[in-house]
């Protein structure tokens, strides 16, 4: 792993050339295009702003390459869950191929936020079929279903406060008041797609939430073994620069935790001396780098063209 004196050394990059930017989001590209799920696309039909709109705090807040840091600290609290996590133990590949698992979920979230409302519906439907062939029993005993409400409305509530928590960190400007609730309120239109009705709204019933669901949570041993790969992955063969970016992620992303959450789960507690001195300021230099290297994402660009055409005939 690399040490945490290394991530004070991580560069804020400005004025870069066409060529150094290219080098340096090839292999960030390369990542999260491993493998992309089908219909995804942003351009058609002219005039549909999907399910959020250019004007939705949901674009602002998924616009931002803040979420990857947000979207590993959902996936880390996500394993609290015994039933959700039993899911994942028996049906999923993250150990073989963790790229692939994360470059299919950043092709959902994109499609769902900045595709049209028809590309969004079938991306839904599509999960729909593959959640209802995850069934299972739990190494406690328990039957669990990917498509039971509550696990549903769990996996989405880790998201959406995770990806708000790394926004409000990581940007420079974030939304704030009453932005925050229009956001979860904006997104509860995912879950009620996958046939869940009553979801949280705002900010005020987020806590309520997490306050309530704290109980059923614990450390099973397969949410130990998935901590364990998180945040000690695999490095041998990766590029250089991005083996160091993904280091910053996955500490920023532990610091990104709420504190009960990180005391479940048997990581360090935050803020520390290390978080506030090293990691914050090497994470806000990495997405500072991603923000000038990248500019707007293709699919932000596609969709932002796609709004403003005006519909076919």
């Amino acid at each position: 792993m690399v040490s945490m004196g290394s991530l004070a050394r991580v560069p804020v990059i400005g004025g870069l050339s066409q060529q150094l930017r290219a080098q340096m989001m090839e292999p960030v590209q390369r990542l999260f295009g491993a493998d992309r799920l089908p219909f995804e696309q942003y351009t058609e039909p002219a005039g549909d702003p999907g399910l959020f709109g250019p004007d939705s705090v949901t674009w602002r807040v998924h616009a931002d390459p803040s979420m990857v840091v947000g979207g590993l600290a959902a996936v880390m609290l996500q394993t609290l869950h015994p039933l959700a996590m039993a899911g994942v133990a028996d049906h999923s590949d993250y150990r073989d191929d963790p790229f692939g698992r994360l470059s299919r979920t950043a092709s959902f979230v994109a499609a769902t936020t900045f595709g049209s409302t028809a590309v969004a519906d079938r991306m839904i439907e599509m999960v729909k079929r593959i959640h209802t062939r995850v069934v299972g029993t739990a190494p406690d005993g328990r039957a669990y279903s990917a498509s039971d409400p509550e696990l549903v409305t769990w996996i989405h509530m880790a998201e959406v406060a995770n990806f708000l928590r790394a926004h409000q960190r990581f940007v420079p400007f974030p939304v704030r008041g009453e932005a925050i609730d229009r956001y979860y309120h904006e997104m509860a239109v995912i879950p009620e797609r996958f046939g869940v009705g009553d979801v949280p709204r705002s900010r005020a019933e987020a806590r309520a939430y997490f306050r309530d669901i704290r109980p059923q949570l614990a450390l099973s041993d397969q949410a130990q073994e998935a901590i364990r790969f998180l945040t000690t992955p695999p490095i041998r063969t990766m590029h250089p620069g991005l083996a160091m970016a993904q280091q910053v992620t996955i500490q920023a992303a532990v610091g990104l935790l709420p504190e009960w959450g990180r005391q479940m789960l048997g990581l360090r507690r935050a803020p520390t001396l290390v978080d506030l001195t090293l990691v914050r300021p090497a994470a806000h230099a990495l997405l500072s780098t991603l923000r000038l290297a990248g500019g707007p994402s293709a699919e932000l660009a596609q969709a932002r063209r796609r709004c403003a055409a005006l519909p076919a005939a």
